[in-house]
């Protein structure tokens, strides 16, 4: 290696943040040449350093840059960039003077320098290695670097350390809260000491007195919390590291002591839990205000899984109730109508009433035409046939002043529901006898419903001014029946009055009067109405219409009602004449518009004190009514079936009947039902009040059934809809009409009775074998007459051995029509010819009879 004379001083100079570092050194050239291959060579110029000797100055003044200063981040961090792209110059540079010359790789392998020192005297500068003092440069604040990151890791690895111990001793403490054997002013658990050093540096940083805590940066190689390696299933599973976070450890605990304290204060309350007939499980936990979870858990216990929406029985949910410690209220459906009716009335509330008298007795002997001379009335000329057909309620005025309600009911013996119910909407009956006709069956059962309703009676002795009256003979026939009238030393007043001649009507108005005195009625007419529905019908333009009798109360328009299943606001009331009125007190009779439907006959009427209950009540008696009907519909459903079982065939007449008023509809459907056989039997599919409509005539049609209107008719639509279906419409005003064409009909179906008639008796004398033929009998006729084609018997000792048909009877070789007695006769059977001598020959013939249902009872009654 040649060195050049020449020396220059070069000076790198590197900048950063807000001090400048500059690093001044002697540098010595010399040239070197190098050789290469195929005789190439090159000449390139070597720098020889010195080493440096800082000029004295102060340790470590601000803005110095003395040895005994501490660089700031951003001076160490400027220093490092620029110290590292000097080092890649420098490698590139020393790799070109290693492969040049073994100078460059003596130079450069020179003993390390010795850490920059500052000293107090000027020493001669000494050529140094400027490649090797970066290098030395580099190393130490890599190094410095490295040691940072150590602390830093230290002590971030202390931190968790006391992080994890704080946690298991916090872990520790909510064991020892939760033990409930524990007491309750325990002593705290002693605190781990990393956790106090934390503390102890927690509050020295409040004061301000700490440390600076340097910035947490990316984790290093120290770091505990990084995972090593792989991540594998094991390693995932492997939960020895993971801790509960410090939040989660102060949830669990505030739950903890939630829990706690709510165990501790809160105090178990009884309630009083009201169980219906059916609850779901849900409904049920509300109502004990208790979580459904835990009910749901209880009747597991039981041995019921059950949902939330499942419905469980009463008995049920009153084994849960008490489990959970509650006082059980059963209740039933019915109870909504607890309270209905209101208390009893106080008896200082209590005004005299007018009384109801019920007219009754036998069919024609004048009660209408007796009420319409008592109303100055004609009533009677309305009714179809001459005949009462319908229930009515009349209030008169007599010339004292008094009011009476009289009631009156039909004679026919199909109406013996109103009569029923008449006597027990009644205070009085009057029974209604004809003198000229006497008791009848009608007769005697108006006297056992008036003595059902146990109600006194009085006695008018109508048409006393025909000819062949005879009161008398009443009288004595009363007697049969427990009827001691006044004359005869009993207490049964008997009044002979004439209709027609309007004979006798004071008087019977004053023994009514005072039979009302003796039994004091009285009523309270300030209150809500109570009574009972007489009749109901539905009327066009007006809907449906109730007559209700007020038994006590007072009824107004706008009242809110229920009668029967049906419930309605009161639109209006009309009383007897017409008229409307816009209230009604006791015992006094009116119709009442405004139903939502068409109540039954004799229903209940009530005023309750909003609609809501109103419908609520309703709603329950209809589905009453529904389940009734649907477990009847099944009973008779398999009755039917068995019953057709027994008897081969069943034939029925399926009925569709619409009436005018509910009190019909009863009377045709009892007296129907009263036709029924095993044989043949009508069944009602639908019947109800008001005209005949569409769905009427489609369930006809279904069922193949008859249509019956009684005092109604049907809609255009319905008369268009059954002229196209072909089927047939019945329209009646007289009940008596309406029953013997359902008999009639019933007669129709039933099947004729086969009847065998014996015609003749022969006896065999002969037994002949004719070829093609077979035995032929020789006989003799013995008794009556043999014909061509009846039914033979044949007899062997008197033992019916064969029955059939007789195929062909002759006279000598002459086939003849009949043999009369004395007469010889050859017979021959339909495919039978064990005959023998002896034997004897019954012929019979087959004839059918008709029948009738009082035929078919008797035969029932018989057998």
């Amino acid at each position: 290696m040649s060195s050049t004379s020449d020396q220059d001083r070069k000076k790198l100079s590197l900048s950063g943040g807000r001090n400048k570092l500059s690093l001044g050194k002697s540098v010595e050239t010399s040239q070197v040449k190098q050789s290469f291959s195929h005789g190439r060579s090159k000449t390139v110029q070597v720098e020889v350093r010195r080493r440096r000797t800082p000029a004295p100055g102060p340790a470590g003044g601000k803005g110095g840059s003395g040895a005994g200063r501490e660089l700031t981040a951003e001076e160490r961090a400027a220093r490092t960039r620029a110290l590292q792209e000097g080092l890649k110059h420098s490698e590139a540079t020393a790799a070109a003077e290693a492969a040049a010359a073994p100078a460059a790789e003596t130079a450069a392998a020179e003993p390390e320098p010795a850490a920059i020192e500052p000293v107090a005297e000027e020493t001669p500068p000494e050529p140094v290695d400027r490649r090797q003092a970066e290098l030395d440069e580099l190393r130490k604040i890599a190094d410095a670097e490295e040691e940072r990151k150590a602390a830093e890791a230290a002590r971030l690895a202390e931190e968790e350390a006391a992080r994890q111990a704080k946690a298991a001793a916090e872990r520790a403490t909510a064991r020892l809260e939760r033990q409930p054997s524990a007491p309750a002013a325990a002593t705290p658990a002693p605190r781990a000491p990393v956790v106090e050093a934390e503390d102890d540096d927690r509050r020295r940083r409040g004061r301000g007195d700490a440390p600076k805590r340097p910035a947490r940066g990316r984790a290093g190689a120290g770091d505990q919390r990084r995972r090593g390696g792989k991540l594998t299933i094991s390693a995932a599973l492997d939960d020895s590291e993971r801790t509960r976070s410090l939040a989660s450890v102060r949830r669990a605990r505030e739950r903890e002591r939630q829990r706690q304290h709510d165990d501790e204060d809160a105090v178990k309350f009884s309630r009083d839990v009201v169980v219906p007939e059916t609850i779901t499980v849900q409904e049920l936990a509300n109502r004990m205000a208790e979580r459904a979870g835990d009910v749901v858990k209880s009747l597991m216990k039981m041995g019921m899984m059950a949902t939330i929406n499942q419905t469980i029985d009463a008995d049920t949910a009153e084994l849960v109730v008490q489990e959970f410690g509650h006082r059980v209220r059963r209740v039933a459906e019915s109870d909504v109508e607890l309270g209905m009716r209101g208390e009893a009335d106080d008896t200082a509330d209590l005004l005299p009433r007018s009384p109801v008298v019920t007219v009754m007795g036998h069919v024609d002997h004048g009660k209408t035409s007796l009420l319409d001379a008592i109303r100055n009335a004609d009533v009677a000329a309305g009714e179809a046939g001459g005949i009462t057909q319908h229930i009515g309620a009349y209030q008169i005025q007599i010339p004292s002043g008094d009011k009476i309600t009289f009631i009156d009911t039909p004679g026919h013996e199909a109406f013996t529901e109103m009569r029923a119910r008449g006597a027990n909407v009644t205070d009085i009956v009057i029974l209604v006898v004809a003198a000229d006709d006497g008791i009848m069956a009608q007769t005697v059962e108006a006297i056992r419903h008036a003595k059902a309703a146990n109600v006194p009676v009085i006695v008018a002795c109508n048409k006393i001014d025909k000819p062949d009256a005879d009161p008398a003979r009443v009288r004595q026939e009363l007697l049969q029946h427990d009827i001691v009238v006044e004359e005869m030393g009993g207490d049964v007043q008997v009044v002979d009055v004439s209709a027609k001649t309007k004979q006798g009507i004071d008087t019977l108005l004053e023994a009514i009067m005072l039979q009302a005195e003796v039994l004091e009625l009285k009523a309270n007419p300030n209150r809500s109405a109570e009574g009972v529905v007489i009749e109901a019908k539905v009327e066009r333009g007006r809907g449906s219409v109730a007559t209700v009798l007020v038994q006590r109360g007072t009824v107004k328009v706008g009242d809110v009602f229920v009668a029967g299943a049906e419930w309605g606001r009161v639109r209006a009331l009309v009383d007897d004449r017409g008229a409307q009125v816009d209230s009604a007190g006791p015992t006094v009779p009116v119709e009442v518009l405004g139903l939502q439907g068409t109540p039954t006959a004799g229903d209940e009427f009530v005023v309750v004190e909003n609609e809501g209950r109103a419908r609520e009540i309703a709603d329950y008696r209809q589905r009453v009514i529904r389940e009734k009907q649907a477990t009847a519909g099944a009973r008779g459903t398999v009755e039917q079936m068995l019953s057709a079982i027994q008897a081969g065939s069943a034939s029925e007449l399926p009925l569709v009947i619409k009436t005018d008023v509910h009190g019909s509809y009863e009377a045709i459907k009892a007296t129907v039902e009263k036709l029924e056989t095993t044989v043949v039997k009508p069944r009602i599919l639908h019947g109800a009040v008001g005209a005949i409509s569409e769905s009427d005539i489609s369930l006809a049609k279904a069922s193949n059934g008859l249509i019956i209107g009684f005092n109604v008719r049907a809609n255009p639509q319905a008369r268009e809809m059954a002229r196209r279906e072909g089927l047939e419409i019945r329209y009646y005003s007289i009940i008596y009409d309406l029953i013997d064409d359902i008999k009639a009909l019933l007669t129709g179906m039933l099947a004729p009775e086969i009847k065998e008639e014996f015609i003749g008796y022969a006896e065999i004398r002969e037994v002949f074998n004719i070829t093609k033929v077979g035995k032929v009998a020789g006989c003799m006729v013995t008794d009556g007459i043999i014909k061509r084609g009846c039914k033979v018997r044949l007899l062997r000792d008197d033992v019916v051995i064969h029955e059939g048909t007789l195929k062909t009877l002759k006279r000598f070789k002459d086939e003849v029509r009949e043999v009369r007695e004395g007469y010889e006769c050859g017979m021959a059977f339909e495919n039978y010819d064990d005959i023998r001598v002896g034997d004897r020959i019954e012929c019979f013939e087959l004839k059918e009879v008709a029948r009738t249902l009082e035929s078919v009872r008797q035969e029932e009654a018989a057998g």
